[in-house]
């Protein structure tokens, strides 16, 4: 996967914590989150499990996007994850990742 603007939620579970982070390199950034190089809100709440993400053809539409979704209650959150991944599966598995 080429470098790409793109807006993502980690869960620590469903009734866990959730992260919602933007990034040009999904990839680079899952691996950072799941060996504990970015230290922050995502590793100290365990949120490291990929639960839904969404590409973006420019940096700022992703940005403007994570601020919107880092802006709603946690039911709206919830609703869009499982538009699309209603069984709370480890997207990063899909891939390449090792399951958690």
């Amino acid at each position: 996967m080429e470098k790409q603007p793109c807006v993502y939620i980690l869960a620590s579970g469903r009734a866990g914590t959730l992260y919602t982070g933007v990034t040009s390199d999904l990839l680079g950034r899952l691996h950072n989150h799941r060996e504990g190089v970015t230290k922050g809100f995502a590793s100290k709440h365990k949120a490291l499990k990929l639960v839904w993400y969404e590409m973006h053809g420019e940096m700022e539409a992703a940005i403007v996007r994570e601020k919107r979704i880092k802006k709603w209650n946690r039911d709206w959150k919830l609703n869009l994850i499982e538009q699309s991944n209603p069984e709370w599966v480890d997207l990063a598995v899909g891939l390449g990742f090792e399951p958690l």
